[in-house]
Parts: structure tokens; C-alpha cells; sequence
């Protein structure tokens, strides 16, 4: 649970859509802090008038004012007395003296939060008034249009209603601003907006002009601005794109204009392209990897059609199955553009293959799996699956000499390491046997692959309570 629900919950009794309401706010007012060149702080209040810090947002415009952080910090109503008065009267209300309480004067403006005919909340927009100078053109427009938010914000019309509120990639207001009448005549353009245009080819003078006449996609902003809704789309035209969010000024159901901010993503996008582009290639090298090691196990198969001797027959069957397990995992590699593979996948596939390849209908052998693995890199899944693929051919081709049997694969995935557990209940291995016999290649491979390629280590023994063998390979796991 989040801070403010926690907060909210204790010191206010706010649950469900209220909260809701409140997160809306608190993922888009950077802009309100931006254009108010101010810190804001939404507060809560009990039944008592008591008021509770339980977000807090500083502008990037300007320098903040409370260099620690006041959520969670309470305050006596008569401590706040514009923000009391703001839950009191649902008005906004700006005080008419500073407060000189932190050392500086401070403005302060409360903007009441309303939600279902009730006062849930108050923010407060608080200026540092010894950084006051002559306001720019600039700046007169984005207090201008802070008021505006502020009013929207009083009136329950901003943030708006269904919009996405992931912005953390979106333009923000020092990217660029423009401020458009309601017909989309660009009233003011800040220099990072025109900047943008330029990069887009606008060489004149876009003050005074309409959206149509020099932005090539300006009939959905347009549409969207005449509707009251938000917009965020892109244009691009000569190598450049330029992303836009349009914020509709409402008052009631009448649009006052809008504001437009814009941010040049043009090398963004290039990158984003060129990783596409090195996605889809690893995708189709693994995709052609797994086809040629498809093609070496047919010839493979081919040949040994050709052999007389049974047990030369038996050893290319063998490569052909740890090859067909190399390929399973390229071919997973090659569905998905992560370097990543869901081994629970390829092992079940590994089952099913081998159920299919080395079983006599006569003696059944019954595979499965318990637990999992979770996703594992490329580095690990390859070897690991040659390991998987050699145990499990082991346990079923000795394991099972003259009846059927069941073999289970238990997956453990811990914090930093991984478990592989195989175990059936067959003649178990003999009392002399041992890791390093050289008659057994495919145990020599999977502790081989465990102990080199794999940094992990792997114990195989007969169980001393009942029939059967028990295999488990210990990995540790790249963070």
C-alpha cells in the first residue's frame, strides 16, 4: 500500500474511489507545480480539522521552497487557515498576506479537491515571494494558465477523466509550451516550442498563426481541442518527431484554449527503432541457429538408416536428441525479442519429446514436472537443457529394463540459485558405480556442462529407503 493511501486511510478515513481520485491528481500536477512556479502539498483533514501532509510536489521551474519533505507532517487548522477555509467553503482561496512562518515569504493559494459533492482534499500552491522579479512574457503565461488548472482542479475537470496517467516520458512544460485560443490560433510559443518547430521545418513565425497552417497532423489536436478533450500524439516530417500533449482550458463546458506542450524525441525514437531492428535480428539468428540445428539432426537421422550396426544407430539417436534439446531453446529464443527463455516450456517440451522418442508402448514410462524455474538467460537455459535432456534419457533407458516407471523433474527457484531435482523409481544405480565411469557418456556430459558451463555441481546416488535413483543438480543464477 502507498504512502498517501496509508495516510489518507488513517488520518482522514478516505477508501476506494476517493483515493483513486487523489492518485489521478498526484500522477499529473507536476505541471501545476511547473507552470505555478511553486511547491505543492495536498492535504487531508479528520473530523477534527487536524490537517495532514499526504503528497508534496516541487516545481522544476523554480527553486523549491521546503528542502525536506513534509508528508506525514500534521497541522492545527488554525496553523493553515486558507486551507481550512478551502475544506470548509469548497472555494479557492488565496491568502492575502505572506507567510512568513519558514523564514520567507510564502504565497499561498488553496484549491479545494472536490468528489461527489464532498471536500476529500486541499492542495496548496505555494510561491516563494523573495524570488519575485518582473514576470516575462513567458512567465505571464504560465501563471496564467496555472490559474486556469487551478480552477479546473477546484471544479473536479482536471486531470481529465479517462486519460492515460503514465507520463513519465511525456513533454513537460520546460520542454516547450504553446498556448492556443480556442479556434488554435497560437496565442504564445515558448523558445523550446519554436525550436521544435524548426527542427519539423517551420521556419516562420508560428505567433498569430493557426495549428493548420503549419503543423502537418493538426486536425486531431485541433478536433481534440474544440471537444474539451486530451490529446498526446506525434508528428514528424524531415527526420524529426516531436511529441505533443494537449491540455483543452476549460471553464465548465466552455474551452478557453489550450495549452500544448512539446518535446523533441527525435533521437529517442531513432533509438528505439534501432533496438526494434536488433530485436527482430537476434529473433531471426536463433530462428535460422535452430533450422540448421534441425537440418544436422535429419541428416543425422538419414545416416543412421544406413548403418548396420545397432549400437552405431544408438549413438547418432543420442546426438540427434541432445541436438533437438539445443534446438528447443533457440527456438523459444526466436519467439521472443528478451535474451530471456521460460524454461518451465522448454522442459515440458523436452518431456514430451523424449516420452515420445525413448519409450516402449509395452513399459510405460509416466514423466513429470513439479514446481518451477521461472525465466532463465539464454547462458544458462542452453547447457541447462542438454543436462535436463541427458538425465532424464539416462533414467529412462536404464532405469526401466524390463517393466514401466515414473520419472519426476522438481524445479526450485530460489533467491539466487535454481534446483534441479530428477528422481524415478527404478533398479537404482549399481553399488559400484560412479560419476566418472566412462560407460555412461551422457551422465559424463550433464556433469561436465553442470560443473564448467554452468558453475553449479551435481550429485547422482541411489535412494537408501526405496528402489529408484535421485539426481539433483545445484545452479547458481547471474543477478
Amino acid at each position: 500500500m502507498s504512502s498517501l493511501q496509508e495516510l489518507v486511510e488513517r488520518r482522514a478515513g478516505l477508501r476506494g474511489a476517493p483515493v483513486d481520485a487523489l492518485l489521478a491528481i498526484i500522477s499529473d500536477w507536476q505541471i501545476l507545480a511547473d507552470l505555478s512556479f511553486s511547491d505543492l502539498l495536498m492535504f487531508a483533514t479528520n473530523p477534527e480539522g487536524e490537517l495532514t501532509v499526504v503528497a508534496q510536489m516541487r516545481p522544476y521551474t523554480a527553486q523549491t521552497i521546503y528542502q525536506e519533505d513534509l508528508v506525514g507532517e500534521v497541522f492545527a487548522p488554525d496553523a493553515k487557515p486558507a486551507v481550512s477555509r478551502a475544506f470548509a467553503e469548497g472555494v479557492i482561496v488565496r491568502d492575502g498576506d505572506p507567510d512568513w512562518s519558514t523564514g520567507v515569504p510564502i504565497r499561498e493559494e488553496a484549491i479545494p479537491i472536490p468528489f461527489d459533492g464532498e471536500i476529500i482534499a486541499v492542495v496548496t500552491r505555494e510561491a516563494n515571494l523573495s524570488m519575485v522579479r518582473a514576470p516575462s512574457q513567458l512567465e505571464l503565461t504560465y501563471l496564467q494558465a496555472a490559474n486556469e488548472l487551478s480552477q479546473m482542479l477546484a471544479e473536479g475537470q482536471f486531470p481529465f477523466p479517462g486519460e492515460d496517467a503514465e507520463h513519465e516520458l511525456g513533454p513537460r512544460v520546460g520542454d516547450g509550451m504553446m498556448r492556443l485560443d480556442p479556434s488554435g490560433v497560437v496565442a504564445y510559443a515558448s523558445p523550446n516550442a519554436i525550436s521544435a518547430y524548426r527542427r519539423l521545418g517551420v521556419v516562420d513565425n508560428i505567433v498569430g498563426r493557426n495549428l493548420a497552417g503549419f503543423d502537418r497532423d493538426a486536425d486531431k489536436v485541433l478536433e481534440a481541442l474544440a471537444d474539451g478533450e486530451p490529446l498526446e500524439s506525434e508528428v514528424e516530417d524531415r527526420g524529426a518527431v516531436v511529441l505533443r500533449r494537449l491540455l483543452p482550458l476549460t471553464r465548465g463546458p466552455r474551452v478557453l484554449g489550450g495549452l500544448m506542450l512539446l518535446r523533441e524525441v527525435t533521437e529517442l525514437r531513432r533509438h528505439e527503432r534501432l533496438l526494434l531492428y536488433k530485436d527482430a535480428t537476434i529473433r531471426e539468428i536463433h530462428h535460422r541457429v535452430k533450422n540448421n540445428l534441425q537440418t544436422v539432426a535429419s541428416l543425422l537421422r538419414l545416416q543412421s538408416r544406413r548403418l548396420g550396426s545397432a549400437e552405431a544407430r544408438e549413438a547418432l539417436a543420442e546426438s540427434v536428441r541432445r541436438i533437438s534439446s539445443i534446438a528447443l531453446v533457440h527456438e523459444t529464443l526466436s519467439q521472443d525479442s528478451r535474451q530471456r527463455v521460460s524454461f518451465d516450456k522448454v522442459a515440458r517440451r523436452l518431456l514430451d519429446m523424449l516420452a515420445t522418442g525413448l519409450t516402449d508402448p509395452e513399459h510405460p514410462v509416466e514423466m513429470r514436472i513439479d514446481g518451477s524455474a521461472g525465466e532463465l538467460p539464454a547462458e544458462v537455459a542452453t547447457p541447462l537443457a542438454l543436462v535436463v535432456s541427458e538425465l532424464l534419457q539416462n533414467a529412462v533407458e536404464h532405469a526401466f529394463p524390463d517393466r514401466g516407471g515414473e520419472v519426476v523433474v522438481t524445479l526450485e527457484r530460489r533467491a539466487s540459485s535454481l534446483r534441479v531435482e530428477i528422481t524415478d523409481d527404478g533398479v537404482g544405480v549399481p553399488d559400484d558405480w560412479s560419476l566418472d565411469d566412462d560407460a555412461n557418456l551422457g551422465l559424463r556430459i550433464a556433469a561436465t556442462l553442470v560443473d564448467s558451463e554452468l558453475g553449479g555441481t551435481l550429485e547422482v546416488r541411489q535412494f537408501s529407503d526405496r528402489p529408484g535413483t535421485w539426481c539433483e543438480a545445484l545452479l547458481p543464477l547471474p543477478r
